[in-house]
C-alpha cells in the first residue's frame, strides 16, 4: 500500500554530516543518563541502608517500570508528533524540575521523617525522583528513533551497538558514584549533584544540532495517544507480536533480578565497596556494545536475541549458587556483556520492519508491555523473599532441603529466587526457538528492504521518490 510521506524538501538523507550529528546526540543523551541513573541507584542504596527492607526497594525498583508501562505508548507518540530535539529538551525540562522538588522536599524535612517508609514523605521523596527517571524514557525512546533518521540502515545494528556501549559507560561511572556518594556525602548532596549535573545537560542540548526538517506522519492516523493507531503497525508484521510478547515475559523474569540484586550485593559488600563492584563490571556493558559496534549481529537478529537469553538463563542459574562475591561479580559481569546484545537486537528488528513514522509509537508500545511485566514480579517477589524464601533457607529445614544445591549463607533465599526464575526464561527460550512467531519473524526481517523508512539511503545530495511502499497506515 502507498502511504504518502513528507515531501522531499522535509526529509533527511542519511549521509555523513547526519552520523556525525547522531554521535552528538548520543553523547548529550550520555550525560543525561548518567545524570538520571546516578540519582535512582543513590535513591535505591539510600532506601535499602536506611530502612534494611527488601520490600521498600522492590516497591521502589515495581512503581519505577510500573510508571514506564503507563506512560511508555503516550512516549512514543509523542515521539511520533514531534520534533525529535523539541522532545528531548521536553524530557530533560522536566527531570530537572522534578530533582529540584526533590531538593525541596530534602530541605524541608528531617531526614529521620523521609527514611520512615511507613510514613507519606518517604514515598513523596522517591515518587519524585522516579518520576524524573520515568521521563527520561521519553528521551531513549526519541534515541531509538534518531538511529533510523540519522544513520544508514546497514550501519544501524553497530549504531545500537553503540548506545549500548554509552549505557555501559553511563552505568559505570554512575554506580561508582552513588555508592560513594550515598555513603561519604549523603542523600542532600547527591540529590544537588543531579540537579547541576541536569541542569548543564540541558543547556548543552540547545547546542546538539539534530537535522530534521520536518515531521513524518502517516495520513489518518488516529489523533489520541492510545493503542488504536499502535496495534495495526505490529500485527502486522509477521511475528513482531510475539518477539515483544517475549521480551515481555523476559522482563517478567528480570523483574525477580531488579528486586534483588541490590539487596543481595549489599549483603556481600558494603555500600561503597558494592558501588565499585558494579562500576567495575558494568564495563561489560561497554564490551557487549563494543562487539555490536564491531561485528553487527548477523544476518538474522531474532536468532541472535534468543541465543542472548539461553546464555542470560544459564547465568542466572549459577552466578549466585554459593555465597561466594567474586562469582557473583562474574556473574554481573557477564550478564551486563549480554544485555546490551539483546538490546541491540530487538531494537534492529524494530527499525526494519517497521515504518519510521510509527516507529515511536512501536517502540514506546514495546517498552510499556515489556516494562509492565517487571512490576508484577518485582511486587511479588518482594514480599515473598522478604516472609518466605529468606526465613526458610535460614532454617534447618530449608537447608536440609536445598543446601547441597544452594550451599550455605544468609542470602541464600535470594539465591533460591535467582535460580527458579532463571530455570523458568530458560525453557521459554528453548520453546521459543521451535515455535511458528520465530520462523515467521524471521522471514519478515530477510524479506525487509533495507531501509522502510521515509529517510531512505540515497548519496548525498539525491532524494528518492516522493512516494515508498510501507505497511497498511492503521
Amino acid at each position: 500500500m502507498t502511504v504518502p510521506v513528507a515531501p522531499p524538501s522535509q526529509r533527511t538523507v542519511p549521509s555523513q554530516r547526519t552520523v556525525r550529528a547522531f554521535y552528538q546526540v548520543l553523547a548529550n543523551t550520555a550525560i543525561a543518563n548518567v545524570t538520571s541513573s546516578y540519582l535512582w541507584w543513590a535513591l535505591t542504596f539510600w532506601a535499602y541502608l536506611e530502612t534494611r527492607s527488601v520490600l521498600a526497594t522492590a516497591i521502589i525498583g515495581g512503581s519505577y517500570m510500573l510508571l514506564v508501562a503507563v506512560f511508555g505508548v503516550v512516549f512514543g507518540v509523542i515521539v511520533d508528533r514531534t520534533k525529535k530535539k523539541a522532545v528531548m529538551v521536553l524530557s530533560s525540562t522536566i527531570t530537572l524540575v522534578t530533582y529540584l522538588l526533590a531538593g525541596a522536599l530534602y530541605l524541608s524535612f528531617p531526614e529521620s521523617v523521609l527514611v520512615n517508609w511507613g510514613g507519606p514523605w518517604f514515598w513523596v521523596f522517591a515518587g519524585v525522583i522516579l518520576v524524573g527517571g520515568v521521563v527520561e524514557n521519553l528521551r531513549n525512546i526519541a534515541l531509538s528513533t534518531t538511529v533510523t533518521l540519522l544513520v544508514p540502515a546497514d550501519r544501524r545494528d553497530r549504531a545500537n551497538g553503540l548506545v549500548g556501549a554509552v549505557q555501559g559507560i553511563a552505568f559505570m561511572v554512575t554506580s561508582v558514584f552513588s555508592g560513594l556518594s550515598v555513603g561519604l556525602l549523603g542523600m542532600g548532596w547527591t540529590v544537588v549533584i543531579a540537579i547541576v549535573a541536569t541542569a548543564i545537560a540541558l543547556c548543552h542540548l540547545f547546542f546538539v544540532p539534530i537535522p530534521e526538517r520536518g515531521i513524518a506522519h502517516v495520513e489518518g492516523a488516529p489523533k489520541g495517544f492510545g493503542f488504536r493507531g499502535v496495534i495495526p503497525a505490529i500485527v502486522v508484521v509477521p511475528g513482531l507480536l510475539a518477539l515483544i510478547l517475549f521480551s515481555t515475559f523476559n522482563n517478567l523474569v528480570g523483574g525477580v533480578f531488579m528486586a534483588l540484586m541490590d539487596p543481595y550485593g549489599l549483603t556481600l559488600f558494603s555500600v561503597e565497596v558494592w558501588g565499585v563492584v558494579l562500576g567495575i563490571t558494568s564495563i561489560g556493558f561497554i564490551l557487549g556494545g563494543a562487539l555490536v559496534a564491531k561485528f553487527g549481529l548477523g544476518k538474522n537478529p531474532v536468532r541472535t536475541m534468543l541465543l542472548v537469553n539461553v546464555g542470560i538463563a544459564l547465568l542466572g542459574m549459577t552466578f549466585a549458587i554459593r555465597e561466594w562475591w567474586w562469582l557473583y561479580a562474574i556473574g554481573i559481569l557477564v550478564f551486563m556483556c549480554l544485555m546490551p546484545i539483546a538490546e541491540a537486537a530487538e531494537q534492529t528488528i524494530i527499525q526494519r520492519v517497521v515504518p519510521f513514522e510509527k516507529q515511536g509509537r512501536v517502540f514506546g508500545f514495546a517498552a510499556s508491555l515489556e516494562s509492565a511485566a517487571a512490576p508484577l514480579s518485582s511486587f511479588l517477589i518482594g514480599p515473598l523473599a522478604q516472609f518466605w524464601l529468606i526465613p526458610f533457607m535460614n532454617t534447618q529445614a530449608g537447608q536440609d532441603s536445598l543446601g547441597w544445591l544452594l550451599g550455605p549463607g544468609q542470602a541464600r533465599g535470594i539465591a533460591l529466587a535467582f535460580v527458579a526464575a532463571s530455570a523458568v526464561l530458560l525453557v521459554v527460550v528453548l520453546l521459543a526457538f521451535v515455535s511458528k512467531p520465530y520462523r515467521r519473524l524471521t522471514a519478515a526481517y530477510a524479506d525487509a528492504p533495507p531501509s522502510i523508512t521515509t529517510q531512505d539511503d540515497a548519496a548525498p545530495g539525491t532524494m528518492p521518490d516522493m512516494h515508498v511502499t510501507h505497511l497498511p497506515a492503521p
